[in-house]
């Protein structure tokens, strides 16, 4: 009987954690949570009133749940096509994205995805608990944007052009606590909107005693959201009309060393945007129907959540 390809690239780690972004443990711990629950996710799946099909009919899983969750990771992780994928497991390309497809939802159960954190840290309720969550008491927001394919829908073409990457994009926002776990993900905005846009119309809800730090895209956050006392960097002021050839005030030296400390508190934010763009899918420019791109977001992120939390 051959070695599947789980057993081969899980004797080489090293090799391991390039393919897939996690240890071999940490695949192992991932993985045992998924058998506990792909039982009565299969028989639901297979229950459904849509499907034509009588329980038990229809082509089992050429693959076992190791490689097939292995496939998705590698997916992931590396982005390759379908057809180099299909080589690689010996399974037909017409397949490959089949099977990820129906395990992304198991996969999305058990890993601590930012809805799920953002959820139990609005519950909060005494400062122990909030700090469990936000240490420090800080929470940090940035928005990230990816290219996707040049749309053939002219409005599209509009909405989803970025005159900063001068690309098709769309943006994702994210907020992270002072040790780069991330709590809370918006769904994809397209790329033409700005990031204090993106953050109006799907923020956070912090608790109380948490300060968000931002950058200068967020500028106009302290008028409209005075609540959240926000930190956000100052910034020279032109004198304005009627005062031409007046140069803006310079910063005080409390401004500059405000606005140092919070660049080096920032870059927490900046960081974790760098470890989900490893992911290649979250990183080159996105291949797959948009309808799927949230899907991906959320489990990339929940993924680094996973590794954080220590699998």
């Amino acid at each position: 009987m051959p070695v599947s390809f789980y057993v081969r690239l899980s004797k080489r780690p090293e090799m391991f954690r390039s393919f897939t972004g996690l240890d071999p443990a940490e695949f192992d711990s991932l993985l045992s949570r998924i058998k506990l629950v792909h039982d009565d996710h299969e028989k639901k799946r297979l229950s459904r009133r849509e499907r034509k099909n009588k329980i038990g009919a229809g082509h089992p899983f050429k693959l076992s749940l190791e490689d097939r969750l292995l496939m998705l990771l590698m997916y992931y992780r590396s982005y390759v096509t379908s057809i180099l994928l299909g080589f690689l497991f010996n399974l037909d390309q017409s397949n490959v994205l089949k099977d990820i497809r129906m395990l992304e939802p198991l996969v999305k159960g058990c890993i601590p995805l930012p809805e799920k954190l953002h959820d139990m840290a609005r519950r909060a309720r005494t400062v122990e608990e909030v700090e469990r969550y936000f240490p420090g008491f800080k929470a940090f927001i940035d928005a990230t944007e990816q290219e996707i394919p040049r749309p053939k829908d002219a409005l599209k073409r509009r909405t989803h052009y970025s005159g900063k990457r001068k690309k098709h994009t769309v943006k994702t926002q994210l907020t992270v606590n002072s040790e780069g776990l991330i709590v809370h993900r918006t769904n994809h905005a397209r790329g033409r909107r700005n990031d204090y846009a993106i953050f109006k119309r799907t923020h956070p809800e912090l608790p109380e005693v948490v300060r968000p730090g931002v950058d200068l895209g967020y500028n106009g956050i302290q008028n409209d959201f005075p609540e959240m006392k926000a930190m956000i960097p100052f910034k020279k002021r032109s004198p304005g009309r009627g005062h031409k050839g007046e140069k803006a005030k310079p910063l005080t030296p409390y401004q500059k060393r405000f606005n140092t400390e919070l660049s080096k508190a920032r870059v927490v934010v900046e960081h974790t945007i760098s470890r989900v763009k490893k992911f290649n899918i979250f990183g080159q420019e996105f291949r797959n129907r948009l309808r799927h791109y949230d899907t991906m977001t959320d489990i990339v992120s929940g993924l680094i959540n996973f590794r954080m939390l220590g699998a």
